[in-house]
């Protein structure tokens, strides 16, 4: 490292300008709402580093961000009184870096804030290295922010800001260099401008198939040993359409409140009781709710009912799973018990669908992550969404789709299909990762962020995550043509006839209060709650409640190694509020 006295010093400035909104959760949706609302908002900084041999060589390639923000969310234009800017930062997936940007300012009102902004740099599909290196997703915080404390922290507004072209060129002319001679300043401008470049190279360069990482099962498959000091039973019953179910009871005393909790399409109970970290289950235990379930229903990977061809949809579970698995815990708690819902992905569809078409009864209060009523998915996943099912059934043939393909010994066309997957996800070496991207949302990864896991919970996806018909995908589809609502698949069948067409015909008189959860970076169903909520705002103003986690997506939101203090502490406040 060059010593202090002779160390070179560079700099260069830079302005991003775009548009935010208080009254959007979502980068997008807060781009859109502020440049309707003319929410115009920028900055204009100088990136410092005293030392350059310094800056390249730390992993965090950290310097100091010197300058102000400007916009009239703020009150218009503050000072930045600490700022720093990271340049390629390595992330947990392999081929993506990140620009980082956090800048400490008060707003007019004196009132402390932090500017919190990301560029992704990552090669996916297309051309797309311009669009990342000028597109900047920003949050604005309440308070001096640190990194660690954003998904607790009060989210203020949300945007996007570019960096024009012009301004760009701009920029290349700001590049500065000091100390030393002129030739070593040269020599420092040369070396800044080839890290720079390199880096880009590394993300954006040719490359060739993504190796597939070895596999050991680490955690024994269907393991209870995630949940201590608790009696664990098990509680097996039937549907009316004749298939059996079970739920799994966690109990260390009797309780007036009970906690039934619901997995997604493809996971089971396994998610809520992880053994490798403070799991869901655990928490609730440890913070006075000690009568806990969890519901393996017709779509857990704990049966085999989604390893074969099937016409199940969500009306069925609606009407049969859920209104079973409730009278089974009534059973066995009393009739007097209050009993809360935790529910997830399309358990939380299908569960807010029994709950809204009056199929169950007495809930106290639920918490529906990431879709409900609403299911809203990225344009890739329409289209997926739309062809997926035809091509699975009448072309390819296949009985399911299933996230361990790629493993299989032999050969088949599942197996293909899994190599293929892994042509476009470089992201990571472990394919059941790339196949649930394919199943599910539109992402690299698409579920969950990579940082947000850890590593033996990214490595197990293949027994986390299992096969599923295609089907319930049919549904999903339905809905998503209904005007993003939920609806009844088969309106001419009489099974289905207590079921409404609409689910949302009853919304006004369904008493039960909603914690409608997501996480920012939702890939798989969008701003899905988002938009549920603010419909049922219309209908029953005051009567549900949202929150989005800054940071986390679709399935991290339960399964995220951190999520023991982001995220349930939120879910106990919301069942704290309707324990009585």
């Amino acid at each position: 490292m060059t010593n202090n006295s002779t160390a070179i010093s560079f700099q260069f400035t830079e302005e991003m300008k775009g548009y935010m909104s208080a009254d959007e959760t979502a980068f997008e949706d807060g781009f859109q709402r502020g440049r309707e609302q003319n929410h115009y908002f920028m900055f204009h900084l100088t990136i410092r580093s005293e030392d350059l041999d310094q800056f390249l060589q730390s992993p965090e390639h950290q310097a100091e961000a010197i300058g102000y923000v400007e916009g009239d969310l703020v009150g218009g234009r503050c000072t930045v009184e600490k700022g720093v800017f990271n340049l390629f930062v390595d992330s947990a997936d392999l081929n993506r870096k990140q620009m980082r940007y956090r800048l400490f300012f008060n707003d007019s009102a004196g009132q402390p804030m932090t500017f919190s902004g990301v560029k992704e740099i990552q090669d996916n599909v297309g051309p797309d290295l311009w669009r990342d290196t000028t597109t900047l997703f920003t949050n604005l915080f309440r308070g001096h922010v640190a990194a660690e404390q954003e998904a607790k922290a009060e989210l203020y507004a949300v945007g996007i800001l570019h960096i024009e072209t012009m301004d760009f060129m701009k920029q290349l002319t700001t590049i500065r260099s000091g100390g030393g001679n002129l030739a070593e300043r040269m020599q420092g401008i040369e070396r800044f401008g080839k890290f720079f470049m390199g880096g880009l190279w590394d993300i954006y360069g040719p490359s060739l198939m993504p190796r597939m990482g070895a596999f050991e099962r680490e955690i024994p498959l269907y393991t209870t040993e995630g949940v201590k000091d608790a009696e664990i039973t098990t509680h097996p019953f039937n549907t009316t359409d004749k298939l059996g179910l079970s739920l799994l009871r966690y109990q260390r005393a009797a309780s007036d409140d009970v906690v039934v909790i619901l997995h997604g399409l493809t996971t089971s109970s396994d998610m809520f009781i992880m053994p490798e970290h403070n799991n869901l289950v655990q928490y609730l235990l440890d913070h006075g709710f000690e009568d806990v379930w969890t519901l393996d229903y017709r779509m857990s990977n704990r049966f085999s009912y989604n390893l074969h061809r099937n016409n199940f949809n969500m009306d069925d579970i609606a009407l049969y799973d859920h209104p079973a698995a409730i009278a089974k815990v009534r059973e066995a708690v009393g009739p007097n018990r209050r009993i809360h819902v935790i529910c997830h992905c399309l358990g939380s569809v299908s569960f807010t669908m029994a709950l809204f078409g009056k199929t169950v009864t007495g809930i106290r209060s639920v918490i529906a992550n990431s879709v409900a009523l609403t299911p809203r998915i990225p344009k890739w996943s329409k289209v997926k969404l739309s062809l997926g099912p035809f091509l699975s059934d009448y072309v390819f043939s296949l009985e399911y789709l299933n996230p361990y393909w790629r493993r299989e010994p032999g050969w088949s066309i599942g197996k293909a299909i899994g190599w293929g997957v892994s042509l476009f996800h470089r992201e990571c070496d472990v394919p059941e990762c790339h196949m649930l991207s394919f199943m599910w949302g539109t992402g690299f990864p698409a579920l969950y962020s990579h940082e947000n896991l850890l590593d033996v919970t990214h490595r197990r996806g293949g027994d986390l995550y299992g096969g599923v018909s295609v089907n319930y995908y049919r549904h999903v589809n339905k809905m998503v043509n209904n005007d993003n609502t939920a609806v009844k698949y088969n309106t001419e069948d009489p099974r289905y006839r207590p079921l409404p067409d609409n689910y949302f015909q009853y919304a006004e008189e369904i008493e039960t209060p909603v914690l409608f959860v997501t996480g920012e970076k939702n890939k798989v169903f969008t701003d899905s709650n988002i938009v549920c909520h603010r419909r049922l705002e219309e209908i029953v103003p005051g009567r549900h409640q949202l929150h989005v986690f800054p940071g986390y997506g679709h399935q991290d939101v339960f399964m995220g190694k951190n999520v023991d203090k982001d995220i349930f502490p939120r879910f106990l406040q919301f069942l704290e509020q309707n324990r009585d």
